[in-house]
């Protein structure tokens, strides 16, 4: 997932707030269950979703006002009702690791009580 850097992203010192990357690395989450069929929305209708457990973030580098930036996010592994995510975040034009993180999302049904992942999703991820 790409995104070009406004001021909006920065601080006042023209580097984006670390909070940020945050809400980059859940798109790239977002984009990767949609890439692979599958939809939140569709998985809240059916009375589940997704919630982060675990988050844990190495800032390396900053990215700036008017960088363009990509965010990833890899399976590392797959429990009965946790998906732990490898993810990074890339400054394209320097090809530079902004930032490095492991987040675990675990699965809970509609009372926010953790849920067996479907097997049709996890062998999917």
């Amino acid at each position: 997932m790409q995104h070009q850097i406004y001021y909006h992203d920065t601080d006042s010192g023209g580097v984006v707030y670390y909070a940020n990357y945050l809400k980059y690395m859940e798109e790239a989450r977002t984009e990767y269950f949609e890439q692979r069929g599958f939809s939140i929305i569709a998985f809240v209708a059916q009375g589940f979703s997704f919630a982060v457990r675990s988050c844990h973030i190495l800032y390396k580098a900053p990215a700036r006002y008017g960088d363009i930036i990509s965010a990833d996010a890899r399976v590392d592994k797959v429990s009965a009702a946790q998906i732990f995510f490898q993810q990074s975040v890339i400054n394209q034009r320097s090809g530079q690791v902004l930032v490095e993180a492991d987040i675990i999302l675990v699965f809970l049904n509609k009372d926010f009580k953790p849920q067996q992942i479907p097997k049709k999703c996890r062998e999917s991820l």
